[in-house]
């Protein structure tokens, strides 16, 4: 019985220790991507003679948006069409993350207008402020950065993470 237990925690923290690197290889590829997004955001926006200095948004969003991932895979229904070609799991995953975030960044909406005792409608008001093309653009940003991630994802799945990282990150062989 205590052979089996040391096995068991081993195999536990193996797993912790992956789970909590794949978050911060989500996150760290989320912040370089939402902050550069942020800086074109801010060049745009400094064109019309304002300012925008909300970088730290871009990686308080990577934090989240990684751990919705991370959730996403933990509950398995990222696992649907993964017997198909990699395309299809990689579409479908990007898809559905992209709007998995959009869904978190309303409920973010009505609960921050619940916390602040102003109403869930006053959640829905600052969504209806932000627009509907926003948010739209928002998600689909989201669904086109989340297609290299996950095809990057599934080709670790298919072929194994240790030799895809060798692969990208190891000397060629010759």
């Amino acid at each position: 019985m205590d052979a089996a237990q040391p096995g068991k925690t081993r195999g536990l923290k193996e797993r912790a220790l992956e789970e909590l690197k794949v978050y911060w290889i989500t996150t760290l590829y989320l912040w370089l991507f939402l902050g550069l997004f942020t800086v074109y955001r801010r060049l745009v926006v400094a064109e019309t003679g304002a300012t925008y200095l909300h970088y730290g948004i871009a990686l308080i969003e990577a934090l989240i948006i990684a751990k919705v991932v991370l959730i996403g895979r933990m509950f398995g229904f990222t696992r649907r069409f993964e017997d198909r070609a990699l395309v299809v799991p990689v579409i479908y995953k990007s898809i559905l993350f992209g709007l998995l975030v959009m869904l978190f960044g309303v409920v973010e909406q009505l609960v921050d207008g619940w916390i602040h005792k102003q109403g869930l409608l006053s959640g829905l008001h600052q969504i209806a402020s932000v627009g509907a093309y926003e948010l739209g653009a928002r998600a689909l940003m989201l669904i086109v950065a989340f297609v290299p991630f996950f095809a990057f994802a599934e080709l670790g799945r298919v072929l194994g993470m240790h030799k895809l990282s060798a692969m990208f990150f190891g000397r060629p062989a010759t």
